[in-house]
C-alpha cells in the first residue's frame, strides 16, 4: 500500500469516525449537526490537498529515478511556482544536467580511448574480473591470432580448446599449421605466464623480441589486469648493430695489427729453418706453417665479420629471379651430386623482373643454400637416399595487397626442431659444428636493406627459409 493511500485511507476513517460521533451526539441539534458536518466536508477537502502537496516531491523523486534507470538525462522536471517544490525541482534538474554533462565527458574520453587503442601499434589485452579477455585491440588480434577471444581465458588455448585465425586448406598446410600452432601456444604460454608490474622480453615464432607487461587497475572497488606488449625487435637490432659495430672496429684493429706482425715474425722464423738440425726442421717447419694458418683464419674470421657490420647499401637494379636461382642451383649441383643429395629447382617462367641487388641477394641465397647442403650432408647416414634433399622454390603468392614473390630453400635435414626461434639470427649462434655464426647474420641484414620478409623455421620435418619479395 503506497503512502498516499494510506493517507487518504487515514483521513477517510477519522472523518468518519467523528462524523458519526457528531450525528450521534447532535442528532436532535439539526443545525449544529449541518455545521459540524459541513466542517468535517471542508477538512477532508484541505487534508486531501495537503496529501497531495506532501506526496508531490515523492512523486518527482519518483520520475527522477524512472530517468536514472532509463539513464535519459538528457529530460528535465516540470518547474514549480511554490518555493520549496521549486527548489527541489532545481536541485534534481541540476543533478540531471551534471550526469549528462558526465556522460558525455565519459563518452567522449571512452570514443578518445577506443581509437587510440585501435590506433597504437602496441598489443593491448584487457581481462575481466575473473582473467577473460574482455577487450582485444587489432595490434593484439593481429599478434595472437586468436578466433573468438572475446569471453575466454588464455588458458581456453593452452589446454587445446581454443582455435587461431589461420585454418589449414591441405595436408602439407595441415601439418605446417601444426607447427605454428605449437609455435603460437608456446607464445601464449610466455604471455600467460608473465608476472605482474614487471616487463619481461619474450620472442615468438619468427623471433621477434616484444617487451611485455601485466598491469592491473581498479574497476568498480576491485582490480583487473591487462596486458601490453610491444615489439621492440627493431629497436634491439639498432643497438644490438651499433654495439657489434663497435666490437668489430676495435678487434679488427688489434687483430690485424697483431696478425700482421705474427705473419712478419713467423715468417723471419721460417728464414733460420735452414741453420736448424734436420731431425727437427721438419717439425720446426710443420709447427711454423700452422701458427701462420691460425693466424690466417683469425684474420679471415674478421673480415667476414667486418663484411656484415660495413655492408654497403643495396644497388638495385632489374632482376631475374630465375637466372638468379639457375646461377645458384648450377653452382652446388655437382657437389650435390657428388654427396648423393638431390638438389630441386624448378625455374618459373613468365615471372615480372624485380628491384633488388645481385650481389647482395646472391651470396645471401648462396649462404642459405650452403648452409642446408651441410645439414643435410652431416644426417646423411641417419636419411634414406630418397629423403636427402635440398629443394628451390619459386612461387607467386597473391595477398590482400596483391601478389607477391616467395623464394623458398627447404631442406630434409629438420635440424632446427629443437632450436629456440629467437637464437637463430643472433652472433656467434650457430646449429653446425665449428660454425661461428655469422652467416645468418649476414643474410638478415642483406633482406632487411632490401625490405623483405623472411621467415626460417622447421614445418613437417623440413627445415624452411622463406623469402617474400616486395
Amino acid at each position: 500500500m503506497s503512502l498516499r493511500t494510506r493517507g487518504m485511507l487515514y483521513l477517510s476513517i477519522l472523518h468518519l469516525a467523528v462524523l458519526t460521533l457528531a450525528f450521534g451526539l447532535l442528532r436532535n441539534q439539526l443545525l449544529w449537526l449541518l455545521f459540524v458536518e459541513a466542517v468535517l466536508v471542508a477538512s477532508f477537502v484541505v487534508g486531501l490537498l495537503l496529501i497531495k502537496r506532501v506526496m508531490q516531491p515523492m512523486q518527482y523523486a519518483q520520475q527522477l529515478k524512472e530517468l536514472l534507470q532509463e539513464k535519459n538525462y538528457a529530460t528535465r522536471l516540470k518547474q514549480e511556482r511554490n518555493p520549496e517544490l521549486g527548489a527541489l525541482v532545481d536541485a534534481f534538474n541540476a543533478l540531471l544536467g551534471e550526469l549528462y554533462q558526465e556522460r558525455l565527458h565519459l563518452g567522449e574520453q571512452r570514443g578518445f580511448l577506443q581509437s587510440m587503442l585501435e590506433a597504437t601499434p602496441s598489443a593491448v589485452v584487457v581481462f575481466d574480473f575473473d582473467l577473460r579477455i574482455s577487450l582485444l585491440n587489432a595490434s593484439a588480434n593481429e599478434l595472437l591470432g586468436l578466433r573468438a577471444a572475446l569471453g575466454q581465458g588464455i588458458s581456453h588455448w593452452l589446454e587445446g580448446a581454443g582455435e587461431f585465425a589461420a585454418a589449414p586448406t591441405s595436408a602439407e598446410q595441415s601439418l605446417a599449421d601444426a607447427q605454428l600452432r605449437r609455435c603460437k601456444l608456446d607464445f601464449l604460454s610466455q604471455v600467460d605466464a608473465l608476472p605482474l608490474d614487471i616487463a619481461t622480453l619474450i620472442t615468438d615464432q619468427e623471433g621477434r623480441t616484444f617487451r611485455a607487461q601485466r598491469k592491473q587497475f581498479i574497476d568498480r572497488g576491485f582490480a583487473r589486469q591487462f596486458l601490453l606488449i610491444d615489439e621492440i625487435t627493431a629497436e634491439l637490432k639498432r643497438s644490438e648493430k651499433a654495439t657489434y659495430e663497435k666490437l668489430v672496429r676495435v678487434l679488427a684493429h688489434e687483430v690485424n695489427n697483431t696478425v700482421a706482425v705474427t705473419g712478419s715474425v713467423l715468417d723471419s722464423l721460417l728464414y733460420y729453418a735452414p741453420q736448424i738440425q734436420s731431425s727437427d726442421r721438419d717439425d720446426f717447419s710443420t709447427a711454423i706453417d700452422a701458427a701462420k694458418r691460425r693466424a690466417s683464419a683469425l684474420s679471415g674470421f674478421i673480415d667476414r665479420f667486418t663484411g656484415v657490420v660495413k655492408m654497403p647499401e643495396p644497388v638495385l637494379a632489374c632482376t631475374d629471379i630465375n637466372v638468379l636461382l639457375d646461377d645458384i642451383a648450377a653452382l652446388y649441383r655437382s657437389d650435390c651430386t657428388r654427396r648423393g643429395i638431390a638438389l630441386e629447382w624448378r625455374p618459373r617462367p613468365n615471372l615480372a623482373m624485380l628491384e633488388l641487388d645481385w650481389n647482395l641477394m646472391s651470396q645471401a641465397l648462396i649462404n642459405i643454400v650452403k648452409n642446408a647442403i651441410e645439414a643435410v650432408a652431416s644426417q646423411l647416414s641417419l636419411l634414406p637416399n630418397s629423403l636427402a634433399y635440398v629443394r628451390l622454390e619459386l612461387e607467386l603468392e597473391a595477398t590482400n595487397a596483391g601478389k607477391r614473390v616467395r623464394i623458398s630453400v627447404v631442406d630434409s635435414a629438420d635440424a632446427l626442431a629443437l632450436v629456440p626461434a629467437g637464437q637463430l639470427f643472433s652472433a656467434f649462434f650457430s646449429t653446425k659444428k665449428g660454425g661461428q655464426g655469422i652467416g645468418l647474420m649476414f643474410v638478415r641484414e642483406v633482406l632487411q636493406r632490401h625490405g623483405f620478409d623472411f621467415r626460417l623455421i622447421s614445418v613437417a620435418q623440413e627445415t624452411r627459409f622463406d623469402i617474400w619479395l616486395v
